[in-house]
């Protein structure tokens, strides 16, 4: 609504119904209040997915895909979405636990996270101990340390 027609409204009580008329187009109560669910929902669709998309930098394999639903108006409106990321693990144990660290971000970027993201971002997680724990066996090995000896902390 411009501000015109605020003002025009604001003077005259017929034109502002029909100021609120136009807004709505002619919409059942019901159709309305269906058209500002989906506009919400949209909305909330596509933050969420480009917060993924953000996080993800070179992972991500494809932009983000939605699922749509077509509102009363004939407007297709995004549903649901979803960001393909490459959850491979990388050639190293170092390349693996930054790739781990990224994954894990993506997953739990948008403000709210759905189920299948704290998914992935366990998986991410899991794939980072892993990775951690083949660079500690390197260290271990490079240093001479036997995995199977029992070692004590003395602390003075």
């Amino acid at each position: 609504m411009s501000i015109g027609a605020i003002s025009s409204a604001g003077s005259n009580p017929q034109a502002a119904l029909q100021a609120s008329a136009s807004v709505t187009r002619g919409y059942s109560k019901e159709d309305q209040a269906k058209l500002d669910e989906l506009k919400a929902t949209d909305l909330k669709v596509r933050q969420h997915e480009q917060a993924h998309l953000a996080a993800a930098g070179g992972l991500a394999t494809s932009g983000a895909s939605y699922t749509y639903t077509r509102g009363p108006d004939g407007v297709s409106y995004a549903v649901a979405g979803e960001v393909n990321i490459d959850t491979s693990p990388g050639r190293t144990p170092e390349e693996t636990l930054e790739r781990a660290r990224t994954i894990q971000a993506a997953a739990l970027a948008p403000a709210d996270p759905s189920g299948p993201d704290r998914a992935v971002a366990a998986r991410a997680v899991q794939m980072q101990q892993e990775a951690q724990s083949e660079l500690d066996a390197k260290v271990r090995s490079a240093y001479g340390v036997d995995q199977k000896q029992p070692t004590i902390n003395v602390f003075a």
